[in-house]
């Protein structure tokens, strides 16, 4: 019910953002739409995040741009305690909000550019370092890219085994 719920209210958002001039989706499945319809039950967390940061956030990931993001799967969170249920409240908006932005890079990169990066800058000021398809944040805590290239209208998705904290 909770999932439902998470995607009508996703739906209306997206309809909203939408129609705002400033923040035109492109022609074709956003970020957003390529999470929702993955529809595996791996990135329900990740949504309902998205939903509960700042809407910055979600206007990014379905507006205009070219953003590379770094997926989070469900069991990523929950290694963290966090599930859809009670992600938006665990965190503080502001925390879940740097926390969402540190996994995503400006530009689209695929796969082969991410391994030949050494540092990748993130939208919420930081930095990830990568090696061999493993992302370190700053607390030295390490996610493994487990897949990659998945295409968006607006940038590439690459999933990760682990949440990255700034």
């Amino acid at each position: 019910m909770v999932r439902y719920a998470s995607l009508l209210v996703l739906a209306l958002a997206l309809l909203f953002t939408s129609a705002s001039p400033a923040v035109a989706a492109p022609p074709g499945p956003t970020i957003v739409d390529v999470a929702i319809a993955a529809n595996t039950g791996q990135f329900d967390t990740l949504i309902a995040a998205v939903l509960a940061a700042d809407p910055a956030v979600l206007a990014t990931l379905s507006g205009n741009g070219q953003y590379t993001v770094f997926a989070p799967t469900d069991d990523a969170f929950a290694e963290l305690g966090l599930n859809p249920g009670n992600v938006g409240t665990a965190l503080d908006q502001a925390t879940l909000t740097s926390i969402l932005l540190y996994h995503v890079a400006p530009g689209r990169r695929d796969s082969t550019q991410v391994l030949k990066s050494r540092r990748i800058n993130t939208l919420n000021g930081g930095f990830l370092r990568q090696s061999g398809g493993v992302l370190t944040d700053n607390q030295k805590r390490t996610a493994n890219i487990i897949v990659t290239d998945v295409a968006a209208a607006n940038g590439i998705i690459h999933v990760i085994d682990r949440v990255v904290l700034p």
